[in-house]
């Protein structure tokens, strides 16, 4: 069976959401523009890989439902292991979905920006030794995803620490 790795708005969406304490998709923080937000998340929720929620919050509300009021996205345990993030929030009491679409659905492939990204969400970030060890690159290719891919194509905001201990960190910010 093959597999279909996530786009890179794909990636940001759910980085951003995963860094997160409640794990909420919305507010999107990414510069991404028109309908394009809509679609990726109906992409994630097939997947299994964000779940609606009831709303607490005006500002992160989704669509309204009839019973259920407003709801909005939160990503999923599914979401956390995709990214590679081993100590994010984790739900006990998530139930798996009944949707016979997402039934079947081919889990999607980790790449090696997935779990970069995954890494720099960390609330302690990651060393280019890090996430060399993750990935298998050299510290020039990390470097060059870093500033072209996402920070450039992707827009992220990506800052950079100096630690005795483990060299210079680098992180996304908590959104």
């Amino acid at each position: 069976m093959t597999t279909m790795p996530l786009s890179d708005t794909q990636t940001v969406i759910l980085a951003a959401a995963c860094a997160r304490d409640e794990r909420l998709v919305f507010p999107v923080t990414a510069h991404i523009k028109g309908g394009a937000v809509g679609n990726v998340c109906k992409s994630l929720l097939r997947r299994a890989l964000i779940e609606e929620v009831p709303a607490a919050e005006p500002h992160t509300v989704w669509r309204h439902d009839e019973e259920l009021g407003p709801v909005t996205l939160r990503a999923t345990e599914n979401a956390l292991q995709v990214l590679g993030i081993t100590d994010g929030p984790k739900d006990e009491d998530i139930e798996p979905t009944a949707d016979p679409a997402v039934q079947g659905s081919p889990a999607p492939a980790v790449t090696k920006q997935d779990i970069m990204i995954g890494l720099l969400s960390r609330p302690e970030g990651a060393s280019i030794a890090e996430i060399a060890e993750r990935s298998g690159w050299m510290a020039h290719s990390i470097r060059g995803l870093m500033s072209g891919t996402l920070r450039k194509k992707l827009g992220l905001t990506i800052s950079s620490t100096k630690d005795d201990i483990r060299g210079r960190i680098y992180k996304l910010p908590a959104a």
